[in-house]
């Protein structure tokens, strides 16, 4: 049969309305500013972000490495919260290409308070760096797909700006979390200097994010996306998907959050299994496997070879992913075949 999987929103195919607008795109060369459905996608994700201007990139990576670049010269310091996906999972760019000093503020399932912030920033001194960014992330990852409480998220960005620090927002699952609380993705990130989100991701198109910010910030962001290579051009192939996303894929993301929701109970009930049913907010499911006394990458393997793929994110925790190619009928299958590997597990097989 096959696999469920649950590894990442990442592996979703885009649907035929995208493909037939891939194939009929409007396109032109995007470095010299003639791509018009590149600027049109450009356009459209700046308005619903409440922002000026936006930037097409290749990837959530580059486009925070962009966003790293353009708010801080070398040798500055940014703080971070510790288990931020800038940080943890983007190969260490800030520092080998942005040349910045990541400062990490530990967190509470990846939020921080305005006293975090505070307490982070060293005075004025010869021989500290130069703080100048503080990156947030919404949803947060490691966290299982927390949603920051937008009232929380103005009072740290406030506190970080008056504090004379740029704020960037990760927001690679923006939408996610704007769906969860029912309110505009712009109000989430109004105190945002920049941010960032995923249109491949649950938005299911196959390529491509978007930077949003102030115009003059997006023109110096734009040079910096071409240093690092991401200088597209007829790209409007691609970003004609991009805006069939953003037209479509935006509200259905609630299935994802319910299929999640139903997955989590599903494996709550599974002996040696943790999971927090009422800590899933979005589409991410994060399930502890130590009580099996085996490795997350082992259950991994494990479940794999019954046809549940998932990825580990450290020694003891699965992350379940849930997007629109999985569907409630395969949520209750993979509960069954995981119960089948606890099973298994439990018994020395």
């Amino acid at each position: 049969m096959i696999p469920i999987d649950l590894r990442s929103d990442t592996v979703t195919t885009p649907t035929p309305e995208m493909r037939r607008a891939m194939a009929s795109a409007e396109v032109g060369d995007d470095v010299y500013g003639e791509d018009p459905t590149v600027r049109r996608l450009e356009e459209t994700a700046a308005a619903l972000l409440g922002k000026e201007a936006g930037l097409y990139v290749p990837s959530g990576t580059m486009g925070n490495l962009v966003a790293v670049m353009t708010h801080t010269r070398r040798g500055d310091e940014v703080l971070l919260e510790a288990e931020a996906h800038i940080y943890y999972y983007e190969v260490g760019g800030m520092a080998v290409v942005a040349q910045v000093l990541p400062r990490l503020v530990p967190g509470r399932r990846g939020v921080l308070a305005p006293e975090d912030v505070l307490g982070a920033l060293r005075p004025a001194n010869l021989h500290f760096p130069r703080p100048t960014l503080l990156c947030l992330e919404n949803t947060h990852n490691r966290a299982g797909g927390t949603v920051w409480p937008p009232e929380l998220f103005e009072a740290v960005s406030t506190t970080a700006r008056r504090a004379g620090l740029a704020v960037h927002l990760d927001g690679a699952r923006i939408f996610n979390a704007a769906v969860r609380l029912g309110r505009p993705a712009a109000e989430l990130c109004r105190t945002a200097d920049s941010v960032m989100f995923c249109l491949s991701k649950g938005l299911a198109a196959p390529v491509g994010s978007v930077l949003v910010g102030p115009a003059d910030w997006i023109a110096r962001a734009r040079k910096n996306r071409k240093i690092v290579g991401g200088g597209l051009r007829q790209a409007g192939v691609i970003a004609a998907a991009g805006l069939v996303a953003l037209e479509t894929m935006v509200e259905r993301l609630a299935e994802d959050h319910e299929n999640a929701r139903r997955l989590a109970l599903g494996l709550a009930g599974i002996g040696g299994l943790l999971v927090e049913p009422d800590k899933v907010e979005t589409n991410i499911v994060m399930c502890d496997v130590s009580g099996l006394r085996v490795t997350a990458v082992e259950f991994a393997r494990r479940q794999a070879e019954k046809g549940v793929l998932a990825n580990a994110v450290d020694a003891r925790r699965l992350r379940y992913v849930t997007h629109k190619d999985v569907s409630r009928r395969d949520m209750e299958r993979a509960v069954t075949l995981v119960a089948e590997t606890a099973s298994e597990t439990r018994a020395g097989a």
